[in-house]
């Protein structure tokens, strides 16, 4: 049996016009689980006249109420998350724990926008001329999209739609339709926490969907995380029609580990960061920067520990039986084997070969295993571009200053980490490195809900970050206030007067 995955727009499902629909498949069997509705131009607009209608009265809702409904969907959500984290294991593969923790920090930004009544404060002086009072205020935007990727169907929307619903903004949600159920079900939740209807939406699709959102002039913003190609391409079409944009894009994140590191601190948070989630991850860490003296001992702490690894089916992780599930669909299984064999052929050492692997799991499953390449170098594919799954790169520099030229030498400037025991050097590190977010004896440098997140260089378009004060910022803007109310009693001489007003 296949389930049918439609639209949600004003409260309930919708299936569309467009009689185009695409397989959803559980990539554990390989087997076809479900199919999604493909949004045409038409469904798209409707989706977003629903929005629009909704934002007028939404935005004009106050403070508490905003903030007691988005109480509501947190106790809701914090009630029945590993419903939800099946749905998410099914389609996507990750294991179940996993995928809890991925709601667990998409919750964070979800608690943080429950102090919204706070963050919108604004600032006042009084008398700033005489009888005259200043003060500021932020307001919504109106309608905005998000448009996220398949790595993680919860929390990368949750890095958006909790802020921009508490500053009063309509949301339309386009997620992957490579598991778009997810989506779905927060929808009804949002519904069952007492979101007026058209508030959140959900708008199915491939490119075409994506195209009509970032084209619509009843759109005034979009959000989007997936790859650097794809995210230029969305900053570059939504910023030609007017919009604000976020577009947060690729990574190759780098871990450098110095001579005085604990090896196996260092171990443990490479295989950790390296192979979680199969490597679909933005911030996981792809290439591991050893300074030669250390190298022969890292690589083989770090080999000794992949092999106790285990891939499976992700619905056996409860029992602990699976550390990794599989990889999203076939073609991307298939991309990132055709990596390993590159990375084979251009010299590099291929320590584990995760093409080998032997999973607990349906045989027609995407499988591929962890893997652990050594002496790697810049000018191999397996370093320049993003393979976005479980293979580790170990590149041997001689010092430091080679390390930190590695890191910034890069295109990509998401995340990076530093291990070692000096404070002086995580210091210079921090200050040298030319990446949006840092770790010190930390692989995975997500900051916490009320810091922002994103990177540099090829790993952002726009200036704005998710989250934290730069996220409600983009999804407000900034409106100032002069006015004077005049006593009667006291009423100043008129008179024309055409010079340029001056504060007295």
């Amino acid at each position: 049996m296949t389930t049918t995955i439609t639209h949600w727009a004003d409260g309930a499902e919708f299936t569309g016009t467009a009689d185009t629909w695409a397989d959803v498949t559980n990539p554990a069997t390989g087997r076809v689980s479900g199919r999604v509705a493909l949004a045409s131009e038409h469904d798209a607009r409707h989706v977003v006249d629903v929005a629009k209608r909704a934002s007028g009265s939404w935005a004009a809702a106050s403070l508490a109420r905003r903030t007691q409904i988005l109480f509501a969907f947190r106790e809701l959500l914090n009630s029945c998350k590993d419903e939800l984290a099946e749905l998410i294991t099914a389609e996507h593969g990750k294991v179940h724990s996993d995928a809890v923790a991925e709601i667990a920090r998409g919750q964070e930004v979800v608690e943080f926008a429950c102090g919204i009544a706070h963050l919108l404060k604004g600032g006042q002086s009084g008398n700033a001329s005489t009888g005259v009072d200043v003060h500021s205020r932020r307001d919504p935007l109106g309608v905005v999209a998000v448009i996220s990727p398949f790595n993680f169907p919860a929390m990368v929307p949750m890095w958006f739609f909790p802020i921009a619903i508490a500053t009063g903004n309509t949301v339309v949600l386009k997620p992957s339709e490579k598991d778009p159920s997810a989506a779905l079900w927060i929808a009804r939740l949002w519904q069952e926490a007492g979101l007026p209807d058209g508030v959140f939406n959900v708008l199915q699709g491939d490119k075409a969907a994506v195209d009509a959102l970032l084209r619509s002039p009843d759109v005034a913003a979009v959000s989007f995380v997936g790859s650097t190609p794809i995210a230029q391409y969305v900053y570059e079409e939504a910023s030609r029609h007017g919009k604000r944009v976020q577009a947060l894009g690729g990574a190759k994140n780098h871990m450098v580990v110095l001579p005085d590191a604990d090896l196996d601190l260092a171990a443990d948070a490479a295989v950790s960061a390296g192979y979680g989630s199969a490597g679909e991850r933005c911030m996981a860490i792809s290439v591991l920067v050893a300074v030669e003296s250390i190298a022969d001992d890292l690589v083989a702490r770090i080999a000794e520990r992949t092999r106790t690894l285990r891939t499976g089916d992700g619905r056996r992780a409860e029992g602990g039986e699976v550390d990794m599930g599989p990889l999203v669909t076939a073609a991307h299984r298939d991309r990132v084997a055709g990596f390993v064999a590159a990375g084979e052929r251009a010299g590099a050492k291929l320590v584990i070969d995760g093409r080998e692997v032997e999973a607990a799991g349906d045989r027609d499953g995407f499988w591929l295993g962890p893997t652990l390449f050594d002496h790697v170098t810049p000018d191999m594919a397996i370093y320049r571009e993003e393979i976005f799954g479980p293979v580790l790169s170990v590149v041997r520099v001689s010092s430091y200053d080679e390390a930190v030229a590695i890191v910034n030498d890069n295109p990509y400037g998401n995340g990076t980490a530093v291990f070692t025991n000096d404070g002086g050097a995580a210091r210079r590190f921090e200050n040298e490195v030319e990446v949006g977010m840092i770790g010190v004896n930390i692989p995975v440098p997500a900051p916490v809900a009320y810091y922002s997140f994103g990177g540099w260089k090829r790993s952002l378009f726009g200036d704005t970050h998710a989250h934290g004060t730069e996220g409600v910022h983009f999804f407000t803007r900034g409106k100032v206030v002069t006015s004077r109310w005049i006593n009667p009693a006291a009423r100043p001489e008129g008179g024309l007067e055409l010079g340029f007003p001056q504060n007295v």
